[in-house]
C-alpha cells in the first residue's frame, strides 16, 4: 500500500468512494494523486436527489430530473486530469444541474465562475478565461464560448460525433477553437449545445 492510499480522506477500505478510486479512476488511467484526493474528499451523494444517494458512486451518469445529469466518476475525474487547472487559472465552467464539478475544481483554481448551459447565449460575463470546462458533450462550440476564450486558452468538454461521446482538449489561436479527441466516454449530452438540423429527403 502506497503513502498516498494511507491519505485519501473520505476513502476508506470497503467504502463507496474508496471503490470509486479504485475500481473506476485507477483501473482507467486516472492516477494523478491530485485528482484522486480532490473526489476522495467529495461525497457525490451530496450532488443527487435524495432518491438517488444509493446510485452516487455507480459507474454511469445519475439522473438529476428534468433530463439533467450528474456525469460518472470517470468523466469527471478525465475532465480534471485533462484540464489540469492551477491557482494562476481563470475558470469558466459551464454547468447542467449539478456543482459536483464546480466544487471539485474551486480549491484547484485562482478564480472560478459558472454559468448554466441554459444561460450560455445570454452571454458571458467576466471573460477572458483562460480555461473553459463544459460538464458535458456538445455537438457544436457556441460563439459565445469561444469568444469568452483567451487567446491560447484552453477547454476541456466532451463532443458528440455520429452518436458516440469523446473527451476532448482544445486550444484557441487566431480566434477559433481546434479540439483534439482524447478518449471515448459516456459523457451526458448537452441538448443546448445541438448542432442546427439540415433538411433531409
Amino acid at each position: 500500500m502506497t503513502t498516498m492510499e494511507f491519505h485519501i480522506a473520505g476513502a476508506a477500505p470497503g467504502t463507496p468512494r474508496r471503490a470509486m478510486i479504485d475500481s473506476q479512476l485507477r483501473t482507467s488511467g486516472v492516477n494523478e494523486p491530485w485528482v484522486l484526493a480532490a473526489m476522495a474528499a467529495l461525497p457525490r451523494e451530496d450532488f443527487v436527489p435524495e432518491a438517488q444517494k444509493a446510485a452516487a458512486y455507480i459507474d454511469r451518469a445519475v439522473p438529476l430530473g428534468n433530463g439533467r445529469y450528474l456525469a460518472a466518476p470517470l468523466v469527471h475525474g478525465k475532465m480534471l486530469a485533462a484540464a489540469e487547472p492551477a491557482k494562476t487559472d481563470k475558470v469558466l465552467l459551464v454547468t447542467s444541474g449539478s456543482t459536483y464539478l464546480a466544487a471539485l475544481l474551486g480549491p484547484l483554481v485562482g478564480a472560478l465562475t459558472q454559468v448554466d448551459a441554459a444561460d450560455v447565449a445570454n452571454g458571458i460575463a467576466g471573460a477572458p478565461y483562460g480555461l473553459i470546462i463544459i460538464d458535458g458533450a456538445i455537438e457544436q462550440l457556441p460563439d459565445a464560448l469561444v469568444g469568452a476564450l483567451a487567446d491560447d486558452g484552453r477547454i476541456v468538454s466532451g463532443l458528440v460525433d455520429r452518436g458516440v461521446t469523446r473527451l476532448a482538449l482544445g486550444r484557441k489561436a487566431a480566434g477559433a477553437v481546434s479540439f483534439v479527441a482524447l478518449s471515448d466516454l459516456g459523457i451526458p449530452v448537452l441538448p443546448e449545445f445541438a448542432a442546427p438540423k439540415g433538411w433531409s429527403f
